[in-house]
């Protein structure tokens, strides 16, 4: 009677572990997961917001959808709202109480201490991506005019011949960085290359001049929709391009 009582015993202590055990995986794969909806809502370029400062950030007239497929709206509420406006953030907090308030940008880049990284990121970083969200446009694409296009073919040969070159120059670029089409001070077009956030107005730039048109080499910039393509997010970059904008860049450039 005894080794009854026991293996009954036995019996109910091991089903109250299992059922213990299978209340608690139950609870752990019943845990709500934030639904597609919650992930993938996106806001409004009016919605970014830089704190006050000397710098900030451009306006962007379009929606964060409107440059798909060739950028889609994530990554651009991300890069925009996030990484440009922290840049501008960084930026305007590492000037406050300094001379670098109250001068142009371009005056800031001839005064930088390149050993000093974070202020020649934030620096770099703002700049670059004011250019860049300036010259880019749902409406782009197409090809340049009036004194641009003749600059385009006077020092290139021709448009397509530019935009081999531009491609070509971008696709070679090892890790993060932009490619540039710059005016240097003989009024010669130029492309080139830059690493993480520098650009061609810093000291001791490979080539050196003002940047007319920026193309952001980041990951960022392209990864959720392109990921490793990127070959293919170069070509795609000039759909979008304001050569307008481009064309006005070029005029002040050379009239400066």
């Amino acid at each position: 009677m005894k080794k009854i009582v026991i293996l009954l015993l036995c019996s109910v202590f091991a089903l109250s572990i299992g059922s213990c055990k299978r209340k608690k995986y139950t609870e752990v794969v019943e845990v709500p997961l934030p639904s597609v909806e919650e992930k993938m809502t996106i806001g409004s370029p009016e919605d970014a917001k830089a704190e006050p400062g000397a710098f900030e950030i451009v306006e962007l007239p379009f929606g964060y959808d409107a440059l798909a497929p060739n950028i889609d709206a994530q990554t651009m509420e991300i890069h925009y709202s996030k990484q440009y406006v922290s840049f501008t953030n960084n930026l305007n907090k590492a000037i406050a109480g300094t001379e670098s308030e109250n001068i142009p940008i371009e005056d800031i880049f001839k005064k930088l201490d390149l050993s000093n990284t974070d202020n020649k990121n934030n620096l770099g970083g703002y700049y670059n991506h004011t250019l860049y969200f300036n010259i880019i446009t749902p409406k782009g694409g197409g090809k340049p005019s009036d004194t641009l296009a003749s600059a385009i073919d006077k020092d290139f040969g021709s448009f397509e011949e530019f935009k081999s070159q531009f491609k070509e120059s971008a696709n070679k670029q090892f890790g993060s960085g932009w490619t540039w089409l710059v005016v240097d001070k003989a009024g010669k077009l130029q492309i080139t290359n830059t690493q993480n956030q520098d650009n061609p107005l810093m000291p001791r730039a490979e080539i050196t001049g003002t940047p007319i048109l920026a193309l952001d080499l980041w990951e960022h910039a392209y990864y959720l929709n392109y990921q490793n393509n990127r070959k293919k997010y170069i070509e795609n970059f000039f759909n979008i391009i304001n050569w307008k904008k481009v064309g006005a860049n070029f005029e002040e450039a050379i009239n400066k």
